[in-house]
C-alpha cells in the first residue's frame, strides 16, 4: 500500500475522556483539515479507539462523511489500550480486537479499514490467538492490511516468526516514537524492520510539541499544551540540556531556509533509512499548514548531519564490537544505525 509522506493524526478530535489536553478539532475543524490534506496530496488520516475513547474517531467519521470527494482517504486505527473499566476492555484478545474493531467501523462509517495497528505488545494473551485474529480480519475484508504499534524489536521478530510458522497473513508495518532528539529506535526498531521489509511509520514526529520550538532554555509554552498539561516532559526527556541543544540547532537550519524548526524536525525525519511516513497531528489549520510545508523542504548533507550529531546517542554493545571487528559483514539494516555507530562505519 502507497502512502503519501505525511498522515494526518487525529489526536487532537475531540479532546475528552481525560485527553483534553491534546486539542479540540470538532467536526468542522476536521473537515478543514481532511480538506487541507487532500489538496496536498496526503492520502492517509490516522486515528484510535483509545482516542478520546472513541470520540476522535467519532469525529473523523461524521467528518468523513460530509463529502464524496473524502472517500478515497486510506483510514487506520488501532486497537489494544485499556478504553473502559471492565476486564476485557484492553489487550489484544480476540474478543477485544473484534468487539472493537466493529465499534470502530461503526463510529468511522466505514465497512473496513485500511491499516489496523495492534496499539501495544500484549504479553499474557497467546500471540497465536491475536495473529490469528488478525488474519481472520485481512482475509474477511474487514481490514486490508495490519501493523504493530510501540513493540520492541525482539516483540515484531516473534510476531513475524508466530505468522510464518502458523501460516498467517503477516504485518506491513510498524508504527514507532521517533524524533531528532528520541533515537531509541536506530538501535533495532528500525534495522529489524529495514532487514524484514516492513514500513516504519512515526507518531508525534514533532515530540509531543517538544520540536516546535515553543520548548527553549527557561521558555516552556503556557498551559494548554500537550507536555505541560499531559505527561510532562520530564517522563519523555531525560536530558533537557540535550533536548535544547537540538532545537537551537533545529532552528539555526531553520533560519537558513526561512522554515519553522516543526518543518526542519519534520524534513530531517524524512530522509532516514528506513523511515516511510510521519503521522502530524495539529490543533488549527494553520499548524497542519506549516506542517504540510515540510514536504518541500530540501535539507543539505551538511544541516543533516549537524542535526544527526546534536543528539547523537552513545554507541552501545554489541554496536562497537561490531564495527571493530565487524565491518565488513554488515548489512544495510546494520548500516542504519544512524547516530550509533553509522560515523564510524563510513
Amino acid at each position: 500500500m502507497r502512502v503519501s509522506p505525511l498522515t494526518l493524526g487525529t489526536i487532537t478530535f475531540g479532546g475528552d475522556h481525560g485527553m483534553e489536553y491534546f486539542g479540540h478539532v470538532d467536526v468542522d475543524g476536521a473537515v478543514d483539515l481532511l480538506s487541507r490534506a487532500k489538496d496536498a496530496g496526503i492520502n492517509l488520516v490516522d486515528t484510535a479507539n483509545f482516542y478520546s475513547t472513541g470520540v476522535a474517531e467519532e469525529v473523523l467519521g461524521k467528518a468523513l462523511a460530509s463529502s464524496r470527494s473524502f472517500d478515497d482517504l486510506l483510514v487506520t486505527s488501532k486497537v489494544g489500550m485499556v478504553i473502559g473499566d471492565g476486564p476485557n476492555d484492553g489487550g489484544q484478545s480476540r474478543w477485544h480486537i473484534l468487539d472493537q474493531v466493529d465499534r470502530t467501523l461503526r463510529r468511522l462509517g466505514r465497512d473496513h479499514l485500511d491499516l489496523y495497528y495492534l496499539h501495544e505488545w500484549d504479553g499474557q494473551t497467546p500471540l497465536e490467538e491475536t495473529l490469528q485474529t488478525m488474519d481472520q480480519l485481512v482475509r474477511s475484508g474487514k481490514i486490508r492490511y495490519y501493523g504493530v504499534s510501540n513493540y520492541t524489536s525482539w516483540q515484531l521478530m516473534k510476531v513475524l516468526m508466530t505468522c510464518e510458522r502458523n501460516g498467517f497473513i503477516k504485518p506491513v508495518s510498524q508504527q514507532i516514537y521517533h524524533t531528532p532528539q528520541a533515537r531509541d529506535a536506530e538501535y533495532e526498531m528500525i534495522p529489524a524492520a529495514i532487514d524484514q521489509g516492513l514500513g516504519s511509520q512515526v507518531w508525534s514526529p514533532l515530540g509531543m510539541g517538544l520540536l516546535t520550538g515553543k520548548y527553549r532554555r527557561g521558555q516552556d509554552p503556557q498551559s494548554p499544551a500537550r507536555m505541560v498539561d499531559g505527561p510532562g516532559t520530564d517522563v519523555i526527556v531525560t536530558d533537557r540540556e540535550n533536548l535544547y541543544d537540538t532545537v537551537d540547532t533545529l532552528d539555526e537550519v531553520a533560519s537558513a531556509h526561512g522554515a519553522s524548526v516543526a518543518q526542519v524536525t519534520l524534513a530531517w525525519l524524512l530522509t532516514r533509512p528506513g523511515i516511510t511516513n510521519l503521522v502530524v497531528g495539529a490543533r488549527t489549520t494553520a499548524q497542519w499548514e506549516d506542517s504540510l510545508g515540510a514536504v518541500d523542504l530540501t535539507l543539505t548533507d551538511e544541516e543533516i548531519s549537524r542535526i544527526a550529531g546534536v543528539s547523537a546517542p552513545a554507541v552501545r554493545y554489541p554496536f562497537w564490537h561490531q564495527v571493530d571487528l565487524a565491518s565488513d559483514r554488515l548489512s544495510a539494516a546494520d548500516r542504519s544505525i544512524i547516530g550509533t555507530t553509522a560515523g564510524q562505519l563510513g
